[in-house]
């Protein structure tokens, strides 16, 4: 690692944090035209053009200006298209429905709500159902506390109840055809039952019985195959990598489909479909498999379907980075793929796979020059006791890689990663100057069994410990400046970040609490009662039960909000009005116990957003404040519009 010999331009927040110009391209099933979000009237709205036009002759098909939509899909009618959005961050996501053909003068059509449901109901997932032209399933819970399966008429918007599940914490998969293959249920132990159901009976047979704590966010990813004959999962198998198997729906019978030696399959993309790549991609037209994910210090690709070999090898050509989201047509001529690299971001390009015609589509941030920014180094370094943690270190350009200030930067989740990934928080801090280490400490995904299940009961211990002896390694390799290191994460991240500055006071000189937890026992309790089985294998068997009094009061222990007297680290909290994950109560109870203190701390409140801030404004108020709180207290560069916004 090699400094250059003068730093880069100083690049402001708005470059790395307003809405990006183009992100999540796809194309239609029919392959003539390309969706994708990018800015209309303030907020992210979905576009739509033809596939050989460029955005001048986009037209937007929807005009929210209340809140930026993320995730949308293209139906099997050309006119319509369908997308999901929540009030104001609560997560109460309703089905919209786009018309792609209607407009007044330069507007879209108002979209229609195929959902109109009461507080407390929303829409899990939506699925295409190849076999009822212009209908698509719908997992909602218009009864709030059972989540029911609805056949939705797009052009109508009729909804009929298609499935309903008679156990609350059961999921029953449906093949292409609409009709129930598997079961997959939670004992109370969380243990998870595997059950193929009979076409002809309906009676679910258990097949296979699989883990506990393994599976904190259940068995993912669960596709079952176009002939509803067997089930993709990913399964540890009595080994410490996750691989992707077959389970066979009358035998039971597991084979593997596919296995990387000492990698374990990538299910990152679960936290956010669509946004992210998938664990494993199928055929558009088929629903076959053709490619699964790895977790590699690169994401490692393993081809499956000898068809999409040639594609692939095609795709991989266009860039040096690594396969992210993928697109086609139903026969699969068409490709609209986007890659995953540390400096250049979601970069996406147009393939046609009969002709060979290539180009470049999007670039979200064309004003970004990949040389002005930071690489992300993988790194590894041992725990205390002995645990390998694997992570990356990016250090600041055209600096001497010595004795610098750092930032820790945890990721949320736990049950998640820090991938190699373009990062706007990594490159911002890396551009002010900043060595940042992002540490996938234990319970994170993708490092095995092992290393996920030695979280178990370490939330505020072993977890965070990791956490201070990556702080040790950097400041032992040299990297870090003792005295100016600090902290910064989201959820969970922001409660490691809690954690940090109370239990460990003196190791960092500034920390950010982004919508963290602070107090185990009331968000534990927060969950919804009937859910405690699907929860079994996550928040109660990783963090404690508050109803087994011993329990209950090692929580409390673990807790920042039982500890904020010994805290005097700056911090700077921000937080989501609706956030229904970390309610505003724990940051205020946290804000109001450091004010009485005379503690330094700044708050930031944000009352149109929920758990994480979307909208543009928000985002911009967030990260220069960020910017010039780290620079107070580390001293690290500051941009123009950060001193701007102070003033």
């Amino acid at each position: 690692m090699t400094a250059s010999d003068t730093q880069p331009r100083l690049i402001e927040v708005e470059e790395f944090f307003a809405d990006p110009g183009f992100i999540v391209p796809t194309i239609s099933p029919d392959g003539t035209r390309i969706a994708y979000l990018a800015p209309y009237r303030g907020r992210r709205n979905i576009w739509v053009r033809g596939v050989d036009q460029t955005h001048d002759d986009a037209v937007p098909v929807t005009s929210d200006t209340r809140r930026g939509i993320t995730t949308y899909y293209w139906t099997d009618d050309p006119r319509w298209l369908l997308y999901l959005q929540d009030t104001d961050g609560n997560e109460d996501w309703h089905l919209h429905r786009v018309d792609l053909d209607g407009r007044v003068g330069d507007d879209p059509e108002p979209a229609v709500d195929l959902t109109p449901m009461g507080a407390g109901s929303r829409v899990f997932a939506v699925e295409q159902l190849p076999s009822v032209p212009g209908g698509v399933l719908a997992w909602m819970n218009p009864r709030v506390e059972r989540i029911e399966v609805f056949r939705v008429d797009v052009a109508s918007g009729e909804a009929v109840l298609h499935h309903e599940e008679p156990d609350p914490l059961a999921e029953t998969l449906l093949d292409r055809q609409g009709r129930p293959a598997f079961r997959i249920a939670t004992d109370e132990d969380g243990t998870v039952v595997i059950s193929g159901i009979d076409r002809a009976s309906g009676a679910a047979r258990p097949l296979q019985r699989m883990g506990g704590a393994e599976y904190p966010l259940g068995v993912q990813p669960q596709l079952v195959t176009p002939s509803g004959d067997g089930l993709l999962v990913g399964s540890f198998s009595g080994g410490d990598d996750l691989r992707l198997v077959r389970i066979d729906r009358e035998t039971g019978e597991e084979t593997v489909v596919a296995g990387v030696p000492d990698r374990s399959l990538d299910n990152f993309g679960i936290l956010a479909p669509g946004v992210l790549p998938p664990a494993v991609y199928t055929h558009r037209g088929t629903g076959e498999p053709i490619a699964a994910r790895f977790v590699a210090d690169r994401t490692h690709i393993e081809v499956l379907d000898p068809a999409f070999a040639p594609v692939y090898a095609e795709l991989a050509a266009l860039s040096d980075g690594v396969l992210g989201t993928l697109s086609s047509d139903v026969s699969g001529r068409r490709w609209i793929a986007t890659f995953i690299h540390d400096r250049e971001p979601g970069v996406s390009w147009f393939y046609d796979h009969a002709t060979g015609e290539k180009r470049r589509l999007f670039q979200p941030f064309p004003d970004l020059d990949p040389a002005d920014l930071a690489p992300m180094e993988p790194v590894r370094f041992p725990a205390r006791d002995r645990l390998e943690l694997p992570g990356y270190l990016t250090l600041p350009n055209g600096v001497a890689p010595r004795n610098l200030p750092m930032v820790l930067l945890v990721h949320g989740g736990p049950w998640s990663q820090d991938p190699w990934i373009y990062n706007p928080e990594v490159q911002l801090l890396a551009n002010r100057g900043y060595a940042v280490l992002q540490v996938n400490f234990r319970g994170s995904t993708g490092y095995g069994r092992r290393h996920l299940t030695a979280a178990v009961g370490e939330f505020g211990r072993a977890m965070q410990t990791d956490l201070v002896d990556a702080v040790g390694w950097a400041i032992a390799q040299g990297y870090a400046d003792p005295a100016r290191v600090g902290i910064f994460g989201v959820s969970y991240g922001g409660y490691a970040a809690l954690v940090g500055v109370t239990t460990t006071p003196d190791l960092f000189a500034a920390a950010v609490d982004y919508v963290g937890v602070s107090d185990l026992v009331t968000a534990v309790r927060a969950l919804p009662p009937f859910t405690r089985r699907y929860n079994a294998n996550s928040w109660y068997r990783y963090v404690g039960d508050p109803d087994v009094p011993e329990q209950e009061a090692d929580m409390r222990a673990r807790s920042p909000i039982t500890m904020t007297d010994r805290i005097r680290t700056p911090l700077l909290v921000a937080q989501g009005a609706n956030d229904v994950r970390v309610p505003q109560a724990q940051s205020d109870r946290i804000v109001a116990s450091l004010r009485e203190r005379g503690v330094p701390v700044e708050y930031l409140l944000a009352e149109d957003e929920g758990h994480g801030f979307e909208n543009e404004e928000n985002r911009l108020r967030l990260y220069r404040a960020v910017e010039r709180h780290l620079a107070r207290h580390l001293g690290g560069r500051r941009g123009t519009t950060s001193d701007e916004d102070a003033a």
